[in-house]
């Protein structure tokens, strides 16, 4: 999509807060800061002890800026289907506010500076598993896979569960057990989370050309799936407590939120209405966050 130079609005006339806004909002924080929440954990989990204050926040924001690279790239690379979806097409790009090479260079200097805080605060693995993480949502699942698979958030929803591999690698030098469950408790809360809001937005994915799961086998199918991994994730959660991570603080509420959340996908499965799929959404969100907010409360 190419946009003439006059079109553009003035930069130079809005005020620093706006400006601030527009580069926040590219960073999508919402979902930098979700990212970043279940990053908390994995800096005590299998550790003696939570790290100084000064040592934990350098580390999550560090993360959040690898959070804030991908975002920024994945605008640059899907501007064009952005401007075909309605939830998307009054951002900077699609609604010509920034220029693309603007948001080019604003993802290529977040790459390299959440990298060198990264490796500066937590070594050499943590900042190589930050900057490897940009580059698989990036390169594999936004340029390759997302306009191809049906299964891209399967695959593609590593780059989403990687923020506890990058603090346990800052806390010691090494990814402890405890971090990689914590991956697979993300990896498999992703397809039932995003597939929710695929089928929420299918005309929006239709439009944009994406072969989401749901375009692919149908609205119902892909329901059921999502209850397939929900039933997998559920059980799953309960691992760090079988293996002396966590106790009872964490295993009491996890298993109550568990049954909540397949409760709310077999709902989805029952009612077969997209604004079922959009509690689905919303309960999966509320889901994570309650689930890590346990885990944190446990290790206090």
């Amino acid at each position: 999509m190419s946009v003439a130079p006059d079109a553009l609005p003035n930069l130079h006339e809005l005020s620093w807060a706006d400006s601030l806004r527009i580069y926040v909002d590219i960073a999508r924080p919402k979902v930098m800061a979700l990212v970043v929440f279940t990053a908390v954990p994995a800096l005590a989990l299998g550790q003696v002890g939570w790290p100084s204050a000064g040592k934990a926040f350098w580390v999550l924001f560090a993360t959040a800026l690898a959070g804030a690279a991908s975002s920024a790239l994945n605008a640059y690379v899907e501007r064009d289907e952005d401007a075909k979806m309605a939830r998307t097409r009054r951002r900077a790009l699609p609604s010509a506010i920034l220029m693309p090479r603007v948001v080019l260079a604003y993802g290529i200097g977040l790459t390299f500076i959440s990298t060198a805080l990264l490796n500066a605060v937590g070594g050499p693995l943590a900042a190589a598993v930050g900057f490897g993480t940009i580059a698989f949502y990036v390169g594999v699942y936004t340029i390759w896979l997302k306009p191809r698979t049906p299964q891209n958030i399967v695959i593609g929803g590593a780059a989403g569960a990687t923020a506890p591999l990058i603090a346990s690698a800052a806390m010691d030098g090494h990814i402890s057990l405890g971090a990689w469950l914590l991956f697979g408790i993300v990896f498999l809360w992703t397809p039932p989370h995003f597939w929710a809001i695929a089928i929420f937005r299918r005309n929006d994915y239709a439009k944009a050309g994406f072969p989401m799961m749901n375009l692919v086998v149908g609205d119902q199918p892909t329901r059921w799936r999502s209850l397939a991994y929900t039933v997998v994730l559920v059980p799953f959660t309960m691992l760090p407590v079988y293996l002396g991570y966590l106790g009872w603080l964490y295993a009491v509420p996890a298993l109550l939120l568990g049954g909540w959340f397949t409760w709310r996908v077999i709902r989805s499965i029952q009612v077969q209405k997209p604004e079922e799929d959009w509690k689905v959404f919303k309960a999966s969100t509320m889901y994570l966050m309650l689930l890590f907010l346990s885990m944190i409360a446990d290790l206090i």
